[in-house]
């Protein structure tokens, strides 16, 4: 068998097994998915009602990033009853598309309540579980390109701050992904209401489109495999091409 091949073996045999996926819409359910294909337990936390048990090695809990007590609680719950939390996948986001002048106090502080700090709440939960049970697993936190430059035909300031802010977090072996603009229904919802341009959109790709939730399954199965054991502090940025223009 050539290096390769044993590589890529190792790359899925070895992925950890019990995983976390904050965010029930969007990028997170797709990564939930590819998880539970390649052979990993998965526990979705989302603030959404959604199926009470999906059945198999995937698992869904009713939680809000923002509230730290709830997050601690599911987190202990987890690694109690199987004694491990290898990953984590930080991926709860919400925007809202309004000029900087117009925001409000009460608008930003629920926006950075749950883009930065439920990431870093979850974050600090995990890694107490991880250090309890000895695991020394990785971290990946949903960014975006809006995070490091400004987005033709879409006025969220406060969302685009909060995505820099998750750039800059820290910890047990933690990477950032930074996907362009996906067709998500949040996104889909920014169309409809007139609130972002996706043709502007896609000619700023040199992909002329934007991007699928799947196409970013491989790179979240990367991140949190053991074929990634050296690579930490890392941005990956998939953006079609957006930031090289």
């Amino acid at each position: 068998m050539n290096n390769w091949k044993k590589n890529r073996l190792q790359l899925l045999l070895n992925l950890y097994r019990a995983n976390l996926i904050g965010g029930g819409r969007g990028l997170s359910p797709c990564m939930t998915e590819a998880l539970v294909e390649a052979g990993g337990k998965s526990f979705v936390l989302t603030k959404l009602t959604l199926e009470s048990e999906y059945g198999g090695t995937m698992h869904y809990h009713q939680v809000d990033v923002s509230k730290n007590r709830e997050i601690e609680g599911i987190m202990e719950e987890i690694g109690s009853k199987y004694q491990r939390i290898d990953g984590l996948i930080a991926g709860a986001t919400i925007q809202q598309v309004t000029p900087a002048l117009d925001y409000s106090a009460e608008d930003i502080a629920e926006m950075l309540a749950v883009n930065y700090t439920g990431t870093f709440f979850s974050a600090r939960a995990c890694v107490r579980q991880m250090q309890k049970y000895k695991i020394q697993g990785p971290m990946c936190f949903i960014a975006s390109m809006s995070g490091t430059i400004a987005n033709k035909g879409f006025v969220a300031p406060i969302y685009n701050s909060s995505k820099a802010a998750v750039i800059q977090s820290g910890g047990i072996r933690v990477n950032t992904l930074s996907p362009v603009h996906i067709v998500t229904p949040m996104v889909e919802e920014n169309f409809r209401k007139g609130e972002a341009d996706q043709a502007a959109w896609e000619e700023n790709s040199m992909l002329d489109r934007l991007s699928k939730p799947e196409e970013y399954q491989a790179a979240g199965l990367f991140l949190l495999s053991r074929g990634r054991n050296y690579t930490t502090g890392a941005d990956l940025v998939m953006d079609g091409g957006c930031s090289s223009w």
